[in-house]
């Protein structure tokens, strides 16, 4: 029988320099890690990440040493189990005991010491997990080019200014990324700005008004098989009742209007988190009038299974990002995957802003034929490593 012998973490630094964790998990002798991610827009509803109150992960690394690994050292190495036995320890909805961070951090590295104990390749010890019906047969790269929002000081309202390369072939969509990439960088320039660069290696200019970031993909993208996408993360700056859009308030019918404008102007096809969290009717509104714009729920359904559920029962979304440190564990995870699945929406797995070197979620996409993977502009390392995963993947098998 395999068994856990052991569980361990230390302190690490995310791509925004920030604190955050690595977890070891030993079994039958085989090691198994996971560098832990961090959000800066997170949603209302999102597992709870431990942490000191300085930001440090003194906290975290108490609740491994203490908590965790003594609760788990002997237990066979089953991976349903070992999840079930994580959220029984926490004991809450949200996590908030021994935090979302430290549980998804043990949930993966366990998953792949466990996938190198049974001598299989992760993908393959995944799919052994749960059967998700996969949407293509590669997934498409949901590419952000110019950051904003929480992301970025002084740049767009919106979050993220995406291109999606129309192909299966990782390389080619790379290739087009790239191109794509240096045109933009210097169509910013002849207009007069330096770019700055986000959180997830994006540009960032001042705008004056929303419509100018979407233009200058438009223009630049031309002649290349691409849709346009963006992650609007209206919560980010839904206030009393109001969206405050560049010192604008607007209303959800404004916001609605907008995207109508986006799409009729520059063909925007995919647009997640158009209205706030808890604006199921007004995604709804949006989908029912406009079904060539594919709507994605984020800060909406927050990879919950119950949400994603709410969100198919009113026709809200036709693609949903999965995000595992927003639900914990690696089974939950999964479930939120089937769920959304089951209900006929799409999945794109995504990074967090606040990223290590992990290359787990190019897995993740893979393994169960996601429709998109996010994971950022990939000339930042800790972006292009989930990528390259991808494309290793996918030419080899």
């Amino acid at each position: 029988m395999t068994a856990i012998q052991d569980i361990r973490a230390e302190e690490i630094r995310d791509s925004r320099g920030k604190p955050t964790l690595r977890v070891v998990v030993v079994a039958d002798g085989q090691e198994g890690s996971f560098d832990v991610p961090s959000g800066a827009s997170t949603g209302e509803h999102e597992a709870h990440e431990l942490r000191d109150a300085s930001g440090g992960m003194s906290l975290a690394l108490r609740a491994i040493a203490e908590d965790i690994a003594p609760a788990l050292r002997g237990m066979e190495a089953d991976q349903r189990e070992l999840d079930a036995a994580l959220i029984t320890l926490d004991g809450t909805e949200a996590k908030s005991r021994l935090g979302g961070n430290t549980l998804i951090g043990v949930s993966i590295a366990a998953a792949r010491a466990f996938a190198r104990a049974a001598r299989a390749p992760l993908y393959e010890y995944l799919r052994s997990l749960a059967s998700i019906p996969p949407s293509r047969a590669a997934p498409l790269l949901f590419v952000n080019l110019i950051n904003g929002g929480k992301h970025a000081e002084g740049g767009s309202p919106f979050q993220e200014h995406q291109i999606i390369p129309d192909t299966d072939d990782v390389r080619e969509a790379l290739d087009i990324v790239g191109r794509v990439y240096e045109k933009l960088g210097a169509r910013i320039r002849a207009g007069g700005s330096e770019p700055g660069e986000g959180d997830e290696g994006g540009y960032v200019f001042p705008v004056k008004d929303v419509e100018t970031p979407f233009a200058l993909l438009a223009e630049t993208s031309s002649g290349e098989k691409v849709f346009l996408g963006a992650d609007i993360a209206a919560s980010s700056f839904y206030r009393d009742g109001a969206y405050d859009v560049l010192g604008q308030r607007k209303s959800a019918h404004d916001l609605l209007r907008m995207y109508r404008d986006f799409r009729a102007k520059v063909g925007l096809r995919f647009v997640e988190d158009p209205f706030s969290e808890e604006s199921f009717a007004d995604f709804s509104a949006l989908a029912s009038t406009e079904p060539d714009l594919t709507l994605i729920g984020d800060d909406l359904t927050t990879t919950d299974p119950e949400r994603i559920g709410k969100a198919a029962e009113v026709r809200a979304i036709r693609a949903v990002i999965i995000k595992p440190n927003q639900i914990g564990t690696l089974s939950e995870t999964l479930a939120a995957m089937k769920a959304a699945r089951d209900n006929g929406i799409d999945c794109i797995v995504s990074h967090r802003s606040g990223e290590t070197m992990d290359d787990f979620v190019g897995e993740l996409a893979f393994a169960f034929g996601a429709f998109g993977l996010k994971a950022g502009a990939p000339h930042r390392p800790e972006r292009r490593v989930k990528y390259e995963r991808l494309l290793a993947l996918t030419t080899a098998v």
